[in-house]
């Protein structure tokens, strides 16, 4: 992985965004350094639970001193109040399951990267008009590949990640990517319950890696 500086940069050369959220923080942290160990130098931290601020910053404290070049950010932020919280608490990007110009705002004064949520193209326009320059199509099992394939050609150069119907699997990878997208981004496919109640941490780190290798190789594969 290249050291790029900012969190856009980064998802651009990784391609892929794991995104979690678990109670335990010890756990959290866990799942990190195997996520870390793989290759990945941006997660989304989710915002799903009561100690999911408490979490994050422990998570900010430690990924500080132990993997200092990795982008943490959240997701699910819903109201600018949540934004403004973890934005304190070291965020280095936001990510909402919808449009919202208020957290739109907020991450602007921050100067820090926002991710909304669209499933719809009037939805797109506003998020491009609110100066997201991610979006992540969602929730993209209901949506589809087709649908970014059909909705590109009217925002050229816009940059979106599927979240939501992203499988591990070389021909899940493909469909996305040969439709336009980005990055993809994947939860429960990857961090498994598997990985959160049994402590799995080598088998994340495994597939982790293969995950990114073969994300590669349907890019060099679909650039030809």
């Amino acid at each position: 992985m290249s050291n790029n500086s900012t969190p856009l940069q980064q998802l651009l050369d990784q391609s892929l965004l794991p995104l979690f959220y678990w109670p335990d923080p010890a756990v959290c942290l866990q799942v990190l350094k195997s996520l870390y160990n793989a290759g990945v130098r941006v997660v989304e931290f989710t915002n799903r639970g009561e100690k999911a601020l408490e979490n994050f910053r422990y998570l900010k404290a430690e990924t500080g001193k132990q993997f200092p070049d990795l982008f943490l950010g959240t997701g699910t932020i819903k109201s600018a109040a949540e934004a403004k919280a973890f934005l304190d608490a070291g965020a280095d990007f936001l990510v909402s399951p919808v449009v919202l110009p208020e957290v739109a705002e907020v991450a602007k004064a921050a100067g820090k990267m926002w991710v909304p949520g669209c499933m719809t193209p009037t939805e797109i326009l506003q998020a491009q008009m609110l100066g997201a320059p991610l979006i992540k199509i969602f929730p993209a099992n209901i949506v589809g590949p087709a649908f970014i394939s059909s909705v590109r050609e009217l925002f050229p150069g816009q940059l979106f990640i599927p979240t939501g119907g992203v499988e591990r699997n070389k021909e899940n990878l493909t469909t996305w990517f040969k439709s336009g997208v980005c990055a993809v981004g994947l939860g429960s496919k990857l961090i498994t319950a598997g990985v959160l109640e049994n402590g799995e941490y080598d088998t994340l780190q495994q597939h982790t890696a293969t995950l990114l290798k073969s994300i590669k190789e349907v890019k060099s594969s679909l650039a030809l």
